[in-house]
């Protein structure tokens, strides 16, 4: 019985699909190595890895309680614990409000700006799964929840927010809606019969051109900020691998077939990771 229990709970917060986690790490370490200079404090990559874990997994909780009517109306998500009845949604509700506090006990012992900014981070975590009601491109505050890792990185090693960590917002909130696009476009027909908003309802037609048009923007203000940051050729090599994988992301989307578009949102896992490692050998090997 316990063990089917926590099977359930591993299942609510989606330490089964741990792309979500990646989405959200990448930028934020991204963030502690340029606000480091390419020296991050250890402690300090430990607590924001741990930190992303239980953040994604609160919001997950958080999401499939304020999805739990809806959910049950799309294939994909129907069999989610909250939506078929095998987790209640007080439960869910716990679960997240105990990975969130966890979370911010990592940051007790960093600096008061952190901490503020921790507190503002839950706020737009717990309340993203709302904006599908009424935004038109909910995934752009999707952007925001994912990348406000970026900011407060910087506000942990350099106890202010230089304009360079909200240019970098910027460009996750860019490829958020690249890559939510692509998961949203699985659901596409799901979503129309329900009325939940998504960019990919929104775009329509001009779904994959925006999609393209959003990776570029992302890969600009990137490349702009590590040539500002003095970044040289490995930085370089490590986008233009990200734009080699946007262009086979082109290739799967460009049909509109739903496997297809959950692989290249999948696949962004792998953008965000040559992109980090880029900035990363570049700080190594000078």
């Amino acid at each position: 019985m316990l063990k089917e229990k926590l099977s359930l709970y591993f299942r609510l917060v989606r330490l089964d699909k741990p792309v979500g986690i990646m989405l959200l790490l990448w930028p934020t370490l991204t963030a502690l190595w340029l606000a480091s200079d390419g020296h991050p404090d250890w402690k300090l990559v430990t607590i924001y890895t741990l930190g992303t874990i239980l953040m994604r997994s609160a919001g997950c909780a958080v999401n499939d309680y304020a999805d739990r009517d809806f959910d049950k109306h799309v294939k994909r998500t129907a069999d989610r614990p909250v939506t078929s009845g095998k987790i209640s949604g007080k439960e869910a509700l716990a679960v997240a409000a105990a990975l969130a506090l966890l979370s911010f006990c990592l940051v007790i012992p960093l600096n008061t700006l952190t901490k503020q900014m921790s507190v503002a981070a839950l706020i737009i975590a717990a309340t993203y799964p709302y904006f599908k009601r009424f935004f038109a491109i909910p995934q752009a505050y999707l952007g925001i929840a994912f990348g406000f890792g970026i900011p407060m990185a910087f506000a942990s090693i350099q106890n202010q927010i230089p304009v360079a960590a909200w240019v970098l917002l910027t460009a996750n909130i860019f490829w958020a809606v690249a890559y939510d696009t692509e998961y949203a476009m699985v659901d596409r027909d799901d979503d129309l019969k329900i009325g939940i908003r998504t960019s990919a309802i929104t775009f329509g037609q001009y779904d994959v051109l925006a999609v393209m048009l959003c990776y570029a923007l992302s890969f600009a203000l990137i490349t702009v900020t590590g040539l500002q940051y003095g970044l040289g050729i490995f930085f370089l090599t490590g986008m233009f691998v990200a734009v080699l994988f946007a262009a086979y992301h082109y290739t799967l989307i460009r049909h509109r077939e739903r496997m297809a578009c959950f692989a290249a949102f999948r696949h962004n896992n792998w953008l965000g990771t040559v992109i980090f490692a880029g900035v990363v050998a570049d700080y190594s090997f000078r």
